[in-house]
């Protein structure tokens, strides 16, 4: 018996309001540095625990007015907001994915399909969250970045369980070792170089031999942002003496990044066993996502320090750096980096209205960034071909 179709779409974004009820205390509660978890729901103004009647997605705060039962302070339509972009978010996916000829090859639902779906969905309420927390307070907590490349990870290395690892490659659902440009093998070296010298990079920076960047003396967490953000805008800097501290921590991942590639595509004895090894769909896809999270990071980052260093000012925020890399585990790398150069746009349409009704010149990066990242998403099939063409037609 096949469930009608409008359930599906009732349920999917009855679930997708839910969710975006917990993303709107992610939003109020991460930047406080206080727990997503307990205590429960509480008026801001008064205190006063809320109810679960009081506290039904949507429903309940067009019941109360916007306002809270027992106090009667006004409810930000922020929670409205959030709650009603996420369940149809949620529901679009599931048209795009599903019931449209705009994204193929991922199948069914129940085939494997879920596992895409469910990907994206993380992708996109962790992007929701980090835009409603950089929209106030002009940071990206990292927490949220980990969250992304955590499932872009897991789900890249797994996927070939519940879906052909041909689909996979041809239909760029998800990330992998294969590469247009060079062999996978060479993909896969540079990679896990990479993952080595990362692991140096941070032991050097946990150990302070290495210094981080825009650290304040007084600073006692990276991620609570906003000390952090207070911290820095009253802090002067030297903006290229900083970055070059960065440019240091990514010295060792190009370093052991080469030195792979020299053991494992020179070596006529370990090449043949690494070609071997990095050919299991498991390896593919852990090497692929991790080569995303390098190449779109690397090419952001790269933007970050050449900015800076041309212009002696900070060019853009180290949680846009990580949210980009974050979000190639899943896109993968070609469609993040779409999406680099596609927020720009979007950051001008808002800057120019911003002119108009706000006096700040400052604007938060992340919400465009996540926009774009969101239309790659849509017209991934479309992107993929137009790369296709323009290479194949160069080469």
């Amino acid at each position: 018996m096949s469930i009608p179709l409008w359930l599906c779409y009732i349920f999917t974004f009855a679930f997708g309001c839910c969710i975006g009820s917990f993303l709107n205390v992610v939003i109020y509660r991460m930047p406080r540095d206080e727990s997503l978890i307990s205590p429960p729901s509480a008026c801001p103004n008064c205190r006063r625990h809320i109810r679960f009647y009081d506290n039904i997605p949507l429903i309940s705060w067009l019941l109360l007015g916007g306002k809270c039962r027992y106090c009667k302070a006004k409810i930000s339509p922020q929670y409205f907001i959030v709650e009603f972009i996420a369940g149809f978010v949620f529901v679009l996916l599931f048209i795009i994915f599903f019931q449209s000829s705009l994204r193929s090859g991922i199948g069914t639902f129940a085939k494997g399909g879920w596992l895409i779906y469910l990907l994206h969905l993380v992708l996109i309420s962790a992007l929701i969250a980090a835009s409603g927390i950089d929209l106030k307070f002009f940071i990206i907590p990292l927490s949220i970045c980990w969250v992304i490349t955590a499932a872009g990870i897991i789900g890249s290395t797994l996927a070939f369980l519940v879906i052909e690892p041909a689909a996979i490659d041809q239909f760029q659902l998800l990330p992998t070792a294969s590469c247009i440009l060079m062999p996978s093998t060479t993909v896969a070296s540079l990679t896990a170089g990479a993952a080595i010298g990362l692991a140096v990079s941070w032991l050097l920076l946990t150990t302070g031999l290495l210094k981080r960047s825009y650290d304040h003396p007084d600073q006692e967490s990276k991620d609570t942002p906003i000390q952090s953000d207070s911290q820095i805008q009253d802090t002067k800097y030297n903006d290229r003496l900083e970055i070059c501290r960065e440019i240091l921590f990514l010295l060792p991942i190009l370093l052991f990044a080469s030195i792979a590639y020299l053991i494992c595509e020179k070596s006529t004895q370990i090449h043949p066993a690494w070609e071997n090894f990095t050919r299991h769909p498991a390896v593919s896809g852990l090497l692929g996502s991790l080569w995303a999270y390098f190449i779109s990071g690397g090419i952001v980052w790269a933007t970050r320090i050449l900015g800076t260093l041309g212009f002696g000012k900070e060019a853009m925020g180290l949680g846009d750096v990580h949210l980009m890399a974050a979000a190639a585990t899943i896109v993968g790398p070609i469609g993040a980096v779409v999406a680099f150069f596609i927020a720009p746009f979007f950051g001008l349409a808002g800057a120019f209205i911003q002119m108009f009704f706000k006096k700040t010149r400052q604007i938060p990066y992340g919400p465009f960034l996540s926009l774009a990242v969101f239309i790659v998403i849509i017209l991934h099939d479309r992107i993929f071909w137009y790369i296709n063409q323009m290479l194949f037609h160069y080469t």
